[in-house]
């Protein structure tokens, strides 16, 4: 059977020294926003190319506080991807906004910049982006619709951790990068953890309080905050794991390579390729109309997939009260996306498989 993932095999070659980490951690008795979240606050920061980074215990809180840190007057609109994880979503109603949703370009699965200019009204102030499956969003078009409408650019990077456009990684083009490290990310922690990045100092500042109730000094608090603050345990393990990230994505992409070269079936619309990005393919997913019986179909051929995400937003039985249109572009992904295995455990044979086992699919 080839599993879609395997989190204790994919964590296996750090073992020795997540062990020895976890030691060290037990031995300095110093189990919250210590040596190992500054230093690896300081380390993402670095990798990521922006100047500061706040640890968080999770990507919904990274996009929560984003928020929070705006000041934003209440009920304000935050255009949003309409076929986002609701965690994105969430963040927005959480921080009593309201997300007016934004149909994607078919062929990116990304928030189309023509659309956004026309959601805009006098009560938007933000545009969140969402990089999804770990393709960056069309960002040169989107700040330039941003600056001409005085709007604020969040990004969620949630699944592109070392993703670029020319160069420049994800979450370093808006105000705040909101990244997520739950344990099946690229860069993925052994429990649920967070950060965001910004080059803003006054706002990192801000937000290092913001995580810990409000408060720049215990018992004295500036802010209504939350507790969210990345445990050291966490940050240890994620700065070891931060050092291979680059390679763990080079592989993805090699794998995702060999998806491209032999997926022939005409039945399946393949993600799209740019020149100029390199996508850090968190999620590789194809298309089918047909998406239930392929699944089907590669599970009776010992190939686990996952579906992300069956159900869009606006139809989720909880957010009904803040939505009440239409959104066909992304009713029909999320009715035919199916994502393939893309784990750094498959092999090349792994990957000839399951391309044969889909070129073999028939309808």
């Amino acid at each position: 059977m080839i599993d879609y993932e395997n989190l204790n095999l994919v964590n296996k070659p750090f073992e020795q020294q997540l062990k020895v980490a976890f030691e060290q951690f037990l031995d300095r008795g110093h189990y919250i926003l210590g040596e190992e979240v500054r230093l690896f606050e300081e380390e993402f920061a670095t990798y990521c190319g922006s100047k500061y980074c706040v640890g968080l215990a999770s990507g919904l809180d990274a996009l929560y506080l984003s928020l929070i840190a705006l000041e934003l007057p209440k009920g304000s609109e935050v255009l949003v991807p309409s076929n986002t994880y609701i965690a994105t979503i969430t963040s927005i109603i959480n921080a009593g906004l309201m997300p007016v949703l934004v149909e994607p370009k078919i062929d990116t699965y990304n928030i189309n910049p023509i659309l956004i200019e026309e959601q805009i009204t006098s009560k938007s102030k933000v545009i969140m982006v969402v990089h999804l499956y770990g393709k960056m969003c069309e960002m040169e078009s989107i700040l330039q619709i941003a600056k001409k409408n005085n709007l604020y650019v969040i990004e969620d990077c949630a699944q592109a951790h070392g993703a670029t456009i020319n160069g420049r990684k994800a979450g370093t083009f808006g105000t705040f990068g909101a990244y997520s490290f739950y344990p099946t990310k690229n860069l993925g922690a052994l429990g649920d953890a967070g950060a965001i990045i910004t080059d803003n100092e006054e706002y990192a500042i801000k937000l290092k309080a913001l995580r810990n109730y409000g408060s720049h000094q215990k018992y004295y608090n500036q802010y209504i905050g939350i507790n969210s603050r990345i445990d050291e345990l966490q940050a240890s393990f994620l700065r070891i794991k931060l050092k291979g990230l680059d390679q763990f994505n080079a592989y993805k992409t090699s794998l995702a390579n060999l998806y491209f070269k032999q997926i022939k079936n005409p039945l399946l619309i393949l993600p799209l390729k740019q020149a100029s990005y390199i996508d850090s393919h968190h999620i590789f997913n194809i298309r089918c109309i047909y998406r239930d019986e392929l699944k089907a179909f590669l599970l009776k051929n010992e190939i686990k997939s996952e579906i992300h995400y069956p159900v869009p937003p606006h139809q989720q039985v909880g957010y009904q009260s803040f939505f009440s249109k239409n959104y066909p572009i992304s009713e029909l992904i999320h009715q035919t996306t199916l994502s393939l295995p893309i784990s750094n455990l498959m092999q090349q044979k792994d990957i000839e498989y399951v391309c044969r086992v889909l070129n073999n699919f028939e309808k």
